[in-house]
Parts: structure tokens; C-alpha cells; sequence
């Protein structure tokens, strides 16, 4: 099975979406770039999210893709996990560390594309009382 760089990331968003991620953006960098086509960025509430969102990535993507990471790293750190799948590179961010690093503004000439999630462009969700 021969998936697209572009399913692949729609398929990871949709992953992460499950999982409840938040402020969800697909770059499109296949004009911009040679080191890969797509950024897939996401934020986490916190750590334990973070690790649920790269699982349900790394599943529903083989499931789906029949693809596994070439790596993920910053699994320790949990403020910034970065999974590389060659031409697709997923970043799941905490609020914080996305804040400082600005990865859309710095490729800010990228297309955004619209992934066709409820929660598309969403801000963080309110932590409940």
C-alpha cells in the first residue's frame, strides 16, 4: 500500500485530533523546502497527553499507511516530540515551548491547509474546574 505524503498527514492529524490535540496545522512545504513536504504541528495540555497523541499517531498511521517512523525524538523532555516520517515531519509541542519557537511564523510562507477537523485553528481548550 503506497500512501501520499499528504494522506499520511491527514491521517496523523486525524490522530492527534482524536486524542484531543489542540490547534492543529498542516504546512505545506513542498515549495519551500527539500528537507521535507509537510509540517503536521499540534499542542498538548500535558506530558501524558503528549505521549497518547505520538501513540495514536504511530498506530493509526501504520494501520492506515502501513508506515512507521523513521524516528521520534523528545519523548524525555515531552515539551517538544518530533516524529519524522521522511516527507511528512509531525511536531507535538507543549503550549509554552510552541509559543517560543513559532514554527508557523517562521514558515510562515507556507500554505496552511485545511484538514477538515472540527476543532481546526482552535485555541486551547479550557482545562475543567
Amino acid at each position: 500500500m503506497s500512501v501520499t505524503p499528504l494522506e499520511l498527514a491527514k491521517v496523523a492529524a486525524a490522530a492527534a485530533d482524536d486524542k484531543k490535540a489542540y490547534d492543529i496545522a498542516l504546512l505545506d512545504l513542498t515549495q519551500l523546502s527539500d528537507m521535507c513536504d509537510y509540517f503536521l504541528i499540534a499542542s498538548a495540555m500535558n506530558a501524558h497527553q503528549a505521549d497518547a497523541i505520538v501513540d495514536e499517531i504511530e498506530k493509526k498511521v501504520r494501520l492506515n499507511c502501513a508506515e512507521d517512523p523513521i524516528s521520534i525524538e523528545g519523548r524525555d523532555g515531552k515539551h517538544w516530540i518530533l516524529m519524522d516520517y521522511g516527507p511528512v515531519v509531525i511536531h507535538i509541542f507543549d503550549e509554552e515551548t510552541r509559543r517560543y519557537y513559532r514554527l508557523e511564523r517562521l514558515w510562515g510562507d507556507a500554505p496552511r491547509i485545511d484538514l477538515g477537523l472540527e476543532k481546526d485553528g482552535e485555541e486551547e481548550p479550557k482545562e475543567e474546574a
